[in-house]
């Protein structure tokens, strides 16, 4: 569904399961993170009624999302701490286009939020069927599932501002620097993305 180039590894849930701490913080700044960019979405692009209408209860939930993650982090006795710089988010961004209609930055951003959605969704879902903890599992497979409508709606948005084989065309550019980019990325255990 996802379309994900390349898979993670399902070994990477015994990395992140050795520092569960760290993943519940990274996974915590990323809820924070996706609702502040839904909030820009919304700010930069108020002139259009659907982004407002359809991004609005992605931003509550998202934050709804931090509040879950941060009760489940001090339910373990840790603490938020200090905010992690996101590479992978920062070189998604890098390789939107500059310029170009309001639509196209409109796009550009939406898929953008798209992607970071699918990777997160198929993090999530590692780590709902392979870590150990019952209830992780429980809490992860929720997160999945809620990353991969917000995956579908963002896609959905995109194709209503610009034709939807640009945006085909455009998402597969996005999938192939997606995977170029994973690959040579290093590979932690302490991070969602």
């Amino acid at each position: 569904m996802l379309g994900l180039k390349l898979a993670t590894d399902p070994r990477w849930v015994n990395i992140a399961e050795k520092s569960i701490e760290e993943i519940l913080i990274d996974h915590a700044f990323c809820e924070q993170k996706a609702a502040s960019a839904g909030i820009s979405l919304i700010v930069r692009f108020s002139q259009y009624p659907d982004i407002v209408k359809e991004v609005s209860p992605v931003v509550a939930e998202e934050w709804g999302h931090f509040r879950k993650v941060l009760k489940e982090l001090n339910s373990r006795g840790f603490e938020l701490g200090k905010q992690r710089k996101d590479t992978y988010v920062l070189e998604l961004q890098k390789f939107t286009k500059k310029g170009g209609t309001i639509e196209t930055q409109l796009v550009e951003a939406l898929l953008v939020c798209a992607m970071i959605e699918a990777r997160s969704c198929e993090r999530f879902r590692l780590l709902s069927l392979h870590v150990s903890d019952d209830k992780l599992k429980e809490f992860y497979h929720e997160f999945m599932v809620s990353e991969a409508g917000h995956y579908r709606l963002f896609i959905g948005l995109a194709e209503k501002y610009k034709d939807k084989d640009y945006v085909r065309s455009r998402w597969q550019e996005f999938l192939d620097y997606e995977a170029e980019l994973m690959e040579n990325m290093e590979y932690r255990g302490d991070r969602v993305h």
